[in-house]
Order: structure tokens, then C-alpha cells, then sequence
């Protein structure tokens, strides 16, 4: 056997992404490396790790014995860097956070002090939609979770970061909803919708069914970028948070639409699982967030509280 660590990494990727092309996107790398070396490390086994039908990879029960160890000596290694850093005094570990899509646009943030001040520590970031942020939380697969619609079926603990602000949004060439009543404004309105699974879809349903609206669905995308490329575009309208939409209502490509109504109000949240017992890592930067996150709201979002 002359496997190496880095191909026990690429290995484990695909049987957590189930995909080879996956794996290759979440590790930086191209398919074809990817794939050289899946063939350099299935070569030193005489049983297939992984069988290919159709054009669908599948791991056999022989290859998940293989990434069940070759995750055990993964975190060999981390725990030996780790107490190299310690040695040296530094705060060291992987700090874990899963955060819904439009989360990408809030977390770098709140993240950017405690990392450059904790060089040493090693940030593992998954974004992704609501149902598999909450999954991931209540697998115990991560430290945090950032959402801004709170899980109804698991025990939490939260830190509020900042307010969620969701508008109606069009173009400067669509036309004219201002001034209009709620009832008014979605009358025959083309909407563009998040796909199932979306925190920013379920506000914008409950929003919809509180306040009775017979609505006009045009689409369904699977991201807030895809939803404001549709609006770019003119494709229709949609309920979008604000923290995505900055540069393009600063250059006029997107307007915010007044109705009576909105902005709908939700909340950013970090949450973990009640009686967690977290690492020294999380426990700094849950520290950190308590110190630190009115300045960050201060110097990073004064633009967003002036709508």
C-alpha cells in the first residue's frame, strides 16, 4: 500500500458528496485531477471502492469501510497539527458552521476578526439550503448554524446577529407597484419563488398566507443569486432579503418596491444544540460574537439600517 493523504482526502470527499464532479468543486481541484487520483487509489485495492451506473458513482459496502478509515486517519493528522499549535500557545481546531444561501452574505463578516486574530484555527464553512443547514445541525455535524427562520423541531441556543429585511424587488423598467395596497400589488404580479427548502421561501409563503394573497408563481429557482439574475433580466418580481441585493439598488438595476407590509422582519441568527459541549475554538469565537458583533454591525452594515 502507498496511498497518501491527500488521496484518503479526495476519497472521502466523493463518498460524502457522492459525486465526483462534487468533490472536485468543494476541494478546489479539476474533475480529471479528481478523478487520476479516485483510479490511482482504487489500483491499490484488489475490491472495487466504487462502482459507476450510468453516470451515477456508487460506494460499495467495501469502499465505506475504506472512507469510515480513512476519515479515522484524517483526523489523526488534524489532531496532530493541532497540538503542534497548541504547544506553541496558539488556539487551534476547526471551527464548523453550515449557513443557509443568502448567509454567504452575512457570515465572511462576523467570521473575518476571529480568523485573522487565530491563525491557527481552521474554518470549515458549508452553504447550502435551510433543510440541509438544520440536518447537518441536528446530525451534530457542525458547531453553529446561521438562519434566519428558527427550527420548530429542535432544542437551540442562539446569538442574534442582525435583522433580516426582505422588500419587494423589481427593475426601474418594471411596472409602477408603488403606492399600492398589499391585495393590489400581487394582483396578476409575476413572482419568482425559492425552491422547497428555502428559509427565505417559507418567510415569503407565510407572508403570503397571513395576509391572504392570491398570487401569480412565474418560476422557481434554487438560489437568491439565480432569483436576482431573473430579475435582472425582467422575468417578474420577487420578496428578496436586502443584505443580497446591495450593489445593484446602489447602480439602479434592481428597486426596492414600497407596499404596505414589508419589509418583512426576520432575524440572523447563529444557533447550536441546546447542551452542547462545544470546543475551545467555539467557545472563543461564540465569545468573540458576544464582544464583537455591535462593531461588526456598525462598520460592515451601516448601509443596510438606512432602509
Amino acid at each position: 500500500m502507498n496511498y497518501t493523504l491527500n488521496q484518503l482526502q479526495i476519497f472521502l470527499k466523493i463518498v460524502q458528496t457522492k459525486s465526483v464532479t462534487k468533490a472536485s468543486e468543494e476541494l478546489h481541484l479539476t474533475q480529471p485531477a479528481v478523478s487520476i487520483q479516485l483510479k490511482n487509489f482504487q489500483d491499490q485495492f484488489d475490491i472495487p471502492l466504487t462502482e459507476v451506473i450510468g453516470r451515477k458513482i456508487y460506494i460499495t459496502d467495501f469502499g465505506k469501510e475504506i472512507a469510515g478509515a480513512a476519515e479515522a486517519i484524517l483526523n489523526q493528522v488534524y489532531a496532530i497539527n493541532y497540538k503542534t499549535q497548541a504547544y506553541k500557545g496558539q488556539l487551534t481546531g476547526r471551527l464548523k458552521i453550515s449557513v443557509v444561501s443568502t448567509g454567504k452574505y452575512v457570515m465572511p463578516y462576523f467570521l473575518s476578526g476571529f480568523m485573522k486574530r487565530h491563525g491557527s484555527v481552521e474554518l470549515l464553512m458549508d452553504v447550502t439550503n435551510k433543510n440541509k443547514v438544520l440536518d447537518s445541525l441536528e446530525k451534530n455535524e457542525v458547531d453553529f448554524a446561521l438562519v434566519s427562520v428558527l427550527p420548530s423541531n429542535l432544542q437551540v441556543d442562539k446569538l442574534d446577529l442582525l435583522r433580516n429585511k426582505l422588500f419587494l424587488v423589481g427593475t426601474p423598467r418594471s411596472k409602477s407597484k408603488k403606492g399600492l395596497s398589499i391585495k393590489e400589488a400581487f394582483k396578476d404580479l409575476p413572482l419568482i419563488f425559492r425552491e422547497k427548502g428555502s428559509g427565505t421561501l417559507q418567510t415569503m409563503e407565510r407572508f403570503i398566507e397571513r395576509n391572504n394573497l392570491s398570487v401569480l408563481k412565474k418560476m422557481e429557482l434554487t438560489s437568491n443569486e439565480a432569483v436576482k439574475q431573473a430579475l435582472l433580466a425582467d422575468l417578474g418580481y420577487s420578496i428578496m432579503p436586502l443584505i443580497g441585493i446591495r450593489n445593484e439598488l446602489f447602480t439602479d438595476e434592481l428597486q426596492i418596491i414600497p407596499v404596505k407590509g414589508l419589509p418583512i422582519i426576520t432575524t440572523w441568527s447563529l444557533i447550536w444544540l441546546k447542551n452542547k459541549k462545544h470546543s475551545p475554538v467555539a467557545i472563543s469565537f461564540l465569545e468573540y460574537l458576544k464582544k464583537e458583533k455591535e462593531q461588526i454591525v456598525h462598520d460592515k452594515f451601516s448601509w443596510y439600517e438606512q432602509y
